[in-house]
């Protein structure tokens, strides 16, 4: 069974850096997708960032754009988000995800696997 367990979370004042990494167990991921996700209170799970599992090609939400960076180490079968100039906004559980394709999506939907989620707080 895979599982991807999410970590890096916590409290940083708006401005700030965070990173959040996302390591897989179980089936090696040599061939899929891997993203990002973001849920705030009382709003639907939206996109972040995602990445292929070579890392040759990536993609951002507009809000993610300049300031979030996705990057994958794959013998650690690791997946990073590194977060900068953060805001309040950015305020929400974030979530790992993987494909059973090598395909980048924007749509949560499209993912088979999820982690459980880490929250991150942007105090202003």
């Amino acid at each position: 069974q895979v599982q991807l367990v999410e970590s890096g979370g916590g409290l940083v004042q708006a401005g700030g850096s965070m990173r959040l990494s996302c390591t897989a167990s179980g089936p090696t991921f040599n061939t899929n997708a891997m993203g990002w996700f973001r849920q705030a209170p009382g709003k639907e799970r939206e996109f972040v960032a995602a990445i292929t599992w070579m890392g040759d090609m990536t993609s951002y939400a507009d809000s993610a754009k300049g300031r979030f960076t996705v990057s994958r180490d794959s013998a650690k079968k690791t997946m990073y988000l590194q977060m900068s100039s953060l805001k309040p906004e950015d305020t929400a559980v974030y979530y790992c995800a993987a494909r059973l394709s090598r395909l980048i999506t924007t749509t949560p939907a499209n993912y088979l696997y999820w982690g459980q989620g880490t929250q991150v707080t942007v105090s202003s």
